[in-house]
């Protein structure tokens, strides 16, 4: 590439960069910190903690699945599974601000509601607020709003889409 071409692909760019607004956030943050290892859930203490190792790096206040007591069993139940699972997905054109997924159902989870004649459910995820302007009102009015997710504020799920990778293990607890 000649100079020439060079310089006006160079006063191009720095053109169109300049069209973009200065007020932009970007929902995608980064993170270089200590690796985090595991996940852990305590669902009656409302707390999602990011460790390494035995030492938390971050905790967060969480909302639950609409009737949060006891382990998922079956689809439509309104409950947060416990147990072991991994982070296997994350989804950044989620219904909600981010989301990650969780491993859930799992084929102890599978089995026990084979046996109740149901379905486990599934798409469990630990996301942030709804992106729709009036599902975002009424989770602002209640707790545990959730169909049996883990929700945080739309800032947090930043920080836990940036730190946590997926493979990473988590534990839900009641």
């Amino acid at each position: 590439m000649d100079r020439r071409a060079f310089g006006l692909s160079a006063v191009a760019s720095l053109a169109v960069s300049g069209c973009s607004s200065p007020n932009y956030v970007s929902r995608f943050k980064t993170y270089n910190g200590p690796e985090v290892t595991s996940v852990v859930v305590n669902k009656g203490a409302r707390k999602v903690y990011l460790l390494n190792g035995a030492d938390v790096l971050r905790e967060f206040k969480m909302d639950l699945g609409f009737a949060p007591q006891g382990p998922k069993q079956v689809e439509g139940d309104g409950k947060t599974p416990e147990g072991l699972y991994r982070i296997d997905r994350r989804n950044p054109n989620s219904a909600y601000h981010l989301s990650i997924g969780i491993s859930y159902p799992n084929g102890e989870d599978r089995a026990r509601a084979k046996k109740l004649g149901k379905r486990p459910g599934g798409e469990i995820f630990i996301h942030g607020e709804p992106n729709d302007a009036k599902a975002r009102k009424r989770a602002a009015r209640v707790s545990d709003w959730t169909a049996g997710c883990i929700a945080v504020r739309n800032e947090e799920i930043e920080e836990i889409y940036a730190m946590v990778t997926d493979g990473t293990p988590i534990a839900l607890r009641s």
